[in-house]
């Protein structure tokens, strides 16, 4: 059997590794329009870092997986296509700000009808709209070549970015969504029968496709609004004193409620929660939910609210301004254990402490300065009255700390619980501050060493 991939970004890339590694029968090719990105993945510098995924590409590629540009090849040879492209939030026209924008998928769909000249199974493995599998549906039928069938499945990814890996291997469960018909029907269970590879059955749910289409939204609806709930409650811990940790340890000890994504932070990013929730409420408004729309809508809402709140404080407690000052930001990607900076909360951050016209210099282990000044929108030769640069990138924590005024923690990188804080309030201004975003450091040993220090819902 051969199965391909039409995009290779965060999903398509270690999902098919995956299904590769556990299906070496299998013949799995991942194709893109972008040759920059297939060639990343074609060499020792993958496009994505996840724990765990350097080693299945080695174990896999060249044996059983591919990456190529050769989209229509592809599709030509393969049983099954899985649909893998982005789908951003429209920028333009009608849904602007919440609406997907689904011409990808749309350009595929027709692509792989004017190709196809046998029967293919269609997978939108992209986060999609509800019944957006029926628009692809017309879309294969309208365009394809007599005699060719396709079946359209939903099999929406759950993967937590920095864990995707195990995600893939050891899910929570998998599913599939197909048309209640002989011919879905048969075509969900092919694709059930790839993921029995290495996935007991009872972990792999069948639905219809809409189902499966609205499961996805749902979830990560409800993983952010846990999120948005604590961090509204954090504002409340500082103002009466009370400590978050201590809160969400309390109520995550309920079985009803348990201590998942109850982590106060700056704020949720990601590529996937605000653009699905977002999603969620156009179509609560498209079919005239306006309450349901508006309540998902303050999910989103209060994320913003905590970013701006954050960075307000930072800029209060350094004496109403920060002008002229360095500011040390620790971590850039959105959270640990990736390289990506999509919807970062560090992206605002950084831009309201740029605004108030501070200078600040970026730690990341794994984001590139390149995309630093790609998600600041400033030139790396950008500098100030006095001739300093705006935006510094440097090579390690203790570096970017160097002549700082504040240290604020963006990204919740395990390295950052471990530095020696001892040493970095040394090559600081006094008085040296540090802000704790992601709530990882004990504030009292940190104060004890000199610092001024504040964490989102403790004092």
């Amino acid at each position: 059997m051969e199965i391909a991939c039409i995009g290779a970004g965060y999903v398509g890339g270690p999902t098919m590794a995956v299904i590769a590694d556990k299906c070496p029968e299998i013949i799995v090719t991942v194709v893109d329009v972008n040759a920059r990105r297939i060639a990343a993945w074609n060499s020792t510098r993958l496009p994505v870092y996840e724990p765990g995924l350097e080693e299945v590409i080695m174990r896999t590629r060249g044996r059983n997986l591919f990456f190529s540009t050769e989209i229509d090849a592809a599709i030509h040879r393969a049983e099954m296509i899985f649909v893998s492209v982005n789908t951003p939030t429209k920028t333009y026209g009608l849904g602007a700000g919440k609406a997907a924008d689904l011409r990808y998928v749309e350009l595929c769909a027709r692509r792989i009808a004017a190709v196809a000249d046998s029967d293919k199974i269609v997978v939108e493995k992209s986060t999609l709209p509800v019944r957006t599998a029926e628009t692809i549906q017309q879309i294969l039928n309208a365009e394809k070549k007599p005699g060719v069938h396709f079946e359209v499945l939903s099999n929406p990814e759950f993967l937590a970015e920095g864990t995707a890996v195990t995600d893939l291997e050891n899910p929570d469960r998998v599913l599939v969504g197909s048309e209640e018909t002989p011919s879905g029907l048969a075509a969900a269970q092919k694709l059930v029968d790839i993921y029995m590879h290495w996935i007991s059955r009872k972990k792999i749910l069948t639905t219809n496709v809409w189902s499966s289409e609205l499961s996805k939204l749902t979830a990560n609806a409800f993983l952010a609004q846990r999120i948005s709930s604590i961090n509204a409650i954090s504002a409340l811990c500082e103002a009466t004193g009370a400590n978050v940790d201590e809160v969400a340890s309390a109520i995550g000890a309920d079985a009803r409620i348990g201590p998942k994504f109850l982590k106060a932070s700056v704020g949720f990013g990601g590529s996937c929660f605000q653009k699905d929730i977002l999603n969620l409420v156009y179509l609560c408004e498209h079919y005239n939910l306006q309450e349901a729309a508006s309540y998902w809508e303050h999910v989103v809402k209060i994320n913003e609210w905590q970013k701006k709140r954050f960075a307000h404080r930072i800029v209060s407690v350094l004496y109403n301004t920060v002008a002229g000052k360095r500011i040390a930001l620790f971590g850039f990607a959105f959270k640990k254990e990736t390289n990506d900076t999509r919807e970062s909360a560090a992206i605002a951050v950084a831009h309201y402490l740029l605004e108030e016209k501070a200078n600040i210099a970026v730690y990341d282990p794994k984001v590139s300065a390149a995309q630093v000044y790609q998600d600041l929108g400033i030139p790396p030769d950008a500098v100030d009255e006095q001739g300093r640069a705006r935006v510094k990138i440097a090579a390690t924590p203790y570096d970017a700390a160097r002549e700082a005024h504040a240290v604020v923690i963006l990204t919740d990188w395990d390295e950052f619980k471990t530095l020696d804080y001892s040493e970095i309030i040394k090559k600081m201004h006094k008085p040296a501050f540090l802000f704790d975003g992601p709530t990882i450091l004990d504030l009292q040993r940190i104060r004890a060493l000199g610092f001024t220090a504040c964490g989102v819902g403790r004092g």
